[in-house]
């Protein structure tokens, strides 16, 4: 059995992994709408959440190639979830939750008001954190880009939304696992800025039918071919709405584990040290390395001489993303190639620690050995 249902249609055919769900007659037109598209690739493929949305429904899978469709994507770009197991255990947290909420609400602004205007509750009143800041140091020039190509697709709270949760199906959770750990979990995308970018593009692809007299079984379904102005800078706009959307969870990630560590000050988060396990469970390293050279430590929660909650603000594992033809997906900076190098390192001894731990830690390597295998940064450097 295939698993699924096929609908005919006029080009591709439509493949529905919905059996036992209904398709309302709404969304079952919009797929019919899209599959009708010439840059269609070889099907549409339907999800059992499949329902109606702006010209193409929310559950469904549209590969195309040589053209884009921007309400197709939708407005919150980059819309995702992060997770981190704590070291704090169900055995660990209250019969009342409520304080834990209410320090998690203060925490991290969440809502709408005001229109999302000047009192909006949504963004930061004040100044936002300093992890904010220093993300939105990274992220300025490319909004500066996009906005100076496009004025009107600019939005007054890029920076003031940076770590805050928005609304909708938006959440923060903390969640246990079978083995009773305690994970904090959250779900939100690029906020009001993505939101400008998807509506703003969406309404420049229907300039573009209107301007070449295409017509479309819906006007929402407007595209860029490949190639041309509108599609190069969409895919930009996108491309930086995408690392706002990160950006936004770690801002917001920060902002709870602090929270926690004031509830549970036995449990901290503490620097770890030059000779921590984590830097030689299998190569020797003397830092930690990642997609960028923010801060030269990681930083654990111990637990009975362990540290099973291990961060860091490198982003250690933007620098392992590869596309579908093997390019990197992040440049990694500043030190290029060989920083990617030990970030991958760094990888391997990270994985190597979760399965180990500090088994045998003062017997992990000979020193004669590491100092004939392990490269070291400055040599790396040094043959960029």
């Amino acid at each position: 059995m295939s698993g699924y249902d096929v609908i005919d249609s006029e080009r591709v055919p439509i493949k529905a992994w919905t059996r036992g769900v209904p398709i309302e007659d709404a969304a079952l037109q919009q797929l019919k709408n899209v599959a009708s598209l010439p840059f269609i690739h070889k099907h549409l493929a339907v999800m059992p959440d499949v329902h109606w949305g702006k010209g193409a429904t929310v559950g469904s899978v549209i590969p195309t190639v040589g053209a884009i469709i921007p309400a197709a994507v939708g407005v919150d770009i980059g819309c995702g979830m992060m997770a981190v197991r704590t070291s704090i255990r169900a055995e660990h947290l209250p019969d009342d939750l409520s304080g834990i909420r209410s320090a998690i609400e203060a925490a991290v602004p969440h809502g709408r008001t005001d229109n999302g205007g000047r009192n909006d509750k949504g963004a930061w009143a004040g100044e936002p954190p300093a992890s904010a800041v220093t993300r939105w140091a990274d992220l300025k020039a490319g909004y500066d880009a996009v906005v100076e190509a496009h004025p009107k697709a600019a939005h007054p709270r890029g920076f003031g939304h940076l770590g805050t949760l928005g609304t909708g199906n938006h959440f923060i959770e903390l969640c246990l696992d079978e083995a009773g750990d305690v994970w904090v979990m959250l779900h939100s995308g690029s906020r009001g800025v993505g939101n400008r970018f998807g509506t703003y593009f969406i309404e420049r692809a229907k300039h573009e039918m209107r301007r070449w007299h295409i017509n479309l079984p819906d006007q929402d379904l407007a595209y860029f071919p490949e190639g041309t102005d509108g599609f190069i800078h969409y895919v930009r706009a996108v491309s930086w709405a995408q690392k706002y959307a990160r950006a936004n969870r770690e801002v917001m990630m920060d902002s709870v584990l602090t929270v926690l560590k004031a509830i549970w000050p036995d449990r901290p988060l503490a620097r770890l040290s030059n000779d921590h396990t984590l830097y030689r469970s299998f190569f020797l390293l003397e830092r930690p390395f990642g997609r960028i050279d923010r801060e030269p430590h990681l930083w654990g929660m111990d637990f009975d001489d362990r540290s099973p909650v291990v961060y860091g603000r490198n982003d250690l594992f933007g620098a392992f993303g590869r596309d579908s033809l093997g390019n990197w997906l992040l440049p990694v900076y500043p030190g290029g190639a060989a920083q990617r190098e030990m970030a991958f390192r760094l990888g391997i001894n990270v994985l190597m620690y979760a399965t180990c731990l500090n088994y045998k830690r003062d017997q992990v390597h000979t020193t004669a050995i590491l100092r004939r295998r392990r490269w070291k940064v400055d040599q790396a450097r040094e043959t960029r």
